[in-house]
């Protein structure tokens, strides 16, 4: 539903440099939209990077196909449906299965590991597997996933272009008007901080999220890799991140946002800061830990040798001294109950 009461201008005012707003008040705003669209609680969703595949060379991510210095791997059914199970013994009801993308990774295996997991209760299941065939799409959602994110990163065509070689914007939309016309819950977001990247692109960004009428969203701060041509320009900045999380919330209202796990890479208590600004959903990872060294989007990379366990007991014990209601529940979208 189009925002009456806030334009892109108003955007602009909230996340220019020198913006007459200062970061509390905004963050204040944001909470308290938060509160009224979305409850005051923080939904836990369980992470499992289930491949490091790539097929795709983006400037930024250090999964690209071109990074040699990785061991590639592809969990098998067996193995995400273990991880699936101890994130449902931790009471946590979505589970997300994220990857790189590449055809490697099987539409089969996908399909198998859906079915598994649905057999564990109800849980809901969110993909994240960039740009796949549309029959894949209909397969997997038809094995019983509810859920999608594939981000846009920037609304900015001709700075995507330069971002991901041989990809287009429009492509990106098509599949995510294609997931939404499907019945996914569809998620997008972009990136703060890229080289080339303006205040403009920022609140375009914003807007595309609202065409899009999508259910979740998720803004992460650039973060540099060493193997990649972007593995020397600077983190990005971390009160733009969090004015954005903010901005995004207060126009968008009724999505789910993640205070992302990069967001906590940036900063000591990223997680927490995510959740000042108006985020509302936290995603612990449970990937084995074999694995986990080998899925380096960025550097320096939070909980790698971290089991699930102790950083579930972490996060319970920072949240909970915060104030924070934290659920496992499945924290559908708020836009179904208008669908």
């Amino acid at each position: 539903m189009k925002n009456e009461d806030y334009s892109a201008d108003d955007i602009r005012s909230w996340i220019d440099d020198d913006s007459s707003v200062p970061s509390a008040d905004l963050f204040e705003t944001a909470r308290q939209v938060r509160k009224q669209h979305c409850g005051d609680v923080v939904y836990l969703r369980g992470l499992i990077e289930i491949s490091n595949q790539c097929s795709c060379n983006c400037l930024y991510c250090g999964l690209r196909h071109s990074n040699e210095n990785l061991s590639r791997y592809i969990m098998s059914r067996e193995e995400i449906t273990d991880a699936a199970k101890l994130v449902a013994e931790y009471g946590i009801k979505t589970v997300v299965m994220q990857s790189g993308e590449s055809p490697l990774i099987s539409a089969e295996l996908i399909e198998d590991s859906i079915c598994a997991i649905k057999e564990l209760g109800d849980i809901a299941v969110t993909l994240s597997l960039g740009e796949r065939n549309f029959a894949d799409y209909d397969l997997w959602l038809k094995a019983g996933a509810d859920r999608y994110l594939l981000k846009h990163e920037t609304a900015n065509k001709i700075l995507y272009r330069k971002l991901h070689p041989g990809a287009s914007l429009d492509e990106r939309l098509d599949h995510l008007h294609y997931l939404k016309s499907a019945g996914y819950q569809t998620g997008t977001g972009n990136i703060i901080g890229v080289p080339g990247q303006t205040t403009d692109d920022i609140v375009n960004d914003i807007l595309l999220c609202e065409a899009l009428e999508a259910d979740m969203i998720s803004i992460s701060p650039f973060m540099p890799s060493g193997n990649t041509p972007f593995s020397k320009v600077q983190p990005a900045d971390a009160d733009l991140t969090l004015r954005v999380i903010a901005a995004a919330r207060i126009y968008l209202r009724d999505v789910h946002m993640p205070a992302t796990t990069a967001l906590a890479t940036l900063l000591p208590d990223g997680r927490e800061a995510g959740l000042k600004a108006g985020a509302n959903v936290i995603m612990p990872s449970f990937t084995p830990l074999q694995y986990k060294t080998e899925y380096l989007i960025y550097d320096n990379k939070i909980c790698l040798n971290e089991e699930a366990r102790r950083c579930l007991t972490s996060l319970d014990l920072t949240l909970g001294s915060l104030g924070y209601h934290v659920s496992g529940e499945r924290g559908d979208s708020p836009k179904l109950a208008i669908r």
